[in-house]
This record gives structure tokens, sequence and C-alpha cells, in this order.
């Protein structure tokens, strides 16, 4: 009775040499994610350090929280931003996102 259940089982041939093409799809989807995503976001980062790293007494800039001051020191972690006449804010450095050009802030 089993036997009407259980159809024969015919083993595939196995594939001969065919292990550097079953490695091609993965291959090419590994360089798509590094050329679309990877690399533009290292890039990225690599600018945002170089920024941090240049920032000077005197710049204007605005923070990634929508703030924007000109800077009156500059420390190691922090800075310190001047937002309105007399009113100082202390951020991490990380925080600045852009350096505006000079006479952007014209109210202080």
């Amino acid at each position: 009775m089993l036997e009407l259940f259980v159809n024969n089982a015919w083993a595939a041939p196995a594939q001969q040499g065919g292990s550097m093409m079953s490695l091609l799809p993965l291959l090419i989807l590994f360089a798509v994610f590094y050329f679309m995503l990877i690399r533009p976001q290292l890039k990225q980062a690599k600018e945002h350090k170089n920024l941090v790293a240049g920032l000077n007494k005197g710049d204007e800039v605005a923070t990634s929280g929508g703030m924007l001051g000109k800077i009156k020191e500059v420390g190691d972690n922090f800075v310190l931003l001047e937002i309105a006449k007399e009113t100082e804010v202390k951020i991490q450095k990380q925080s600045v996102s852009a350096v505006m050009p000079k006479g952007t802030i014209k109210t202080m």
C-alpha cells in the first residue's frame, strides 16, 4: 500500500566545475552593495571628519539640531557656539553638520 504513495526518486546528476559560476551572483551583489552603499557612506564620513577637524573660532556653522551660530571657542570634543547676542551653547563637535559662508549670520 505504501508503494502507491512513494514514487521513485531520481537524483539529478551532480554539476561538474560550476562552483565559480554559483559564486558569480554573490560577487556581483557584493560589488553593487559596495559601490552603491558602503563606498559613498565611507566618503561622507571622511568628509564630515575633515569638516569637524577644521573648525575654527569665528566660523559660522549649522548643527544637526538646526541651530545656526558662530563659534566662540573650540575644544577637543566640544564647541562653544554663540546662537544669539550674549547667548552661548556648548555642543559636541560631531553635531556640527555644515560650515556656512561668512556673513550668513547678520544680526549678532
